[in-house]
């Protein structure tokens, strides 16, 4: 139970890496917001678990920030824990990507994590261990064809992190980001769905298979725990080995 007593935020809780660490929050003792856009969907991921409340929100509304942590300081009556975890993943090349495209990535991928931790930081503060945990991806650092925004969304988050972590070590509160690799989640399930594609991308890990929810989630109960409480302002990946022949 080593997070008893603590209340935590997870964006992009219905499916996928967020759902798994909001169970896996509530389990070691927490209490959690689960916030996703479809209320529909929450309900069926978290529906009837007292320790866990769910918000139907965009996270990139421009008061999506302090809606989330209204709602969480309501639900647990404080606020130790933010895990930035929404995001999307659209692919175009750079020529023909439209306006659109890129500020919508930008928006959910790394804007909105900017809205939550600032709405979030004064509450952080007054934690005996805040903390901040985004999820960037090993594209932070590496990159593909048609992934223009998506990377440089997620070399964003890297960047306000390791900020925040400089910001707000004084006050106690830690701040880092997980870069996950090759994950089955929702964003993913239409790619690794072919058995020919999976089996490309599990071959790519020395563990010879893709990563689980589950993998990046105890992740993050590191991250989130006292165990981590000397860790600060650092991105670990969690890739299964991914980017070790790149």
């Amino acid at each position: 139970m080593r997070l008893t007593g603590k209340t935590a935020i997870v964006t992009g809780a219905a499916s996928g890496i967020g759902r798994a660490t909001v169970h896996l929050f509530a389990s070691e003792g927490a209490k959690v917001l689960a916030v996703d856009l479809s209320a529909e969907r929450l309900a069926e991921a978290h529906g009837g678990k007292d320790a866990i409340a769910v918000l139907a929100q965009d996270v990139g509304a421009d008061d999506a920030g302090e809606a989330m942590v209204a709602a969480a300081f309501a639900h647990g009556g404080g606020l130790d824990i933010v895990m930035n975890n929404a995001g999307v993943a659209p692919t175009a090349l750079a020529e023909t990507m439209s306006n659109a495209e890129w500020d919508h990535t930008l928006n959910i991928n790394l804007r909105a994590q900017f809205l939550l931790c600032r709405a979030a930081i004064p509450r952080l503060k007054q934690s005996k261990a805040g903390r901040i945990i985004n999820i960037a991806s090993v594209m932070a650092e590496e990159t593909d064809y048609g992934l223009a925004a998506y990377c440089a969304s997620k070399a964003g988050v890297a960047g306000l992190t390791r900020t925040l972590a400089l910001e707000l070590g004084k006050f106690g509160v830690t701040a880092n980001y997980i870069l996950p690799g090759a994950i089955q989640t929702g964003m993913t399930r239409q790619s690794f769905a072919n058995e020919d594609i999976a089996k490309v991308w599990a071959r790519k890990s020395p563990l010879r298979r893709l990563g689980e929810p589950t993998d990046i989630a105890r992740a993050a109960l590191f991250l989130a725990s006292e165990d981590s409480a000397f860790v600060t302002g650092h991105g670990l990946v969690v890739d299964g080995g991914l980017t070790l022949r790149t």
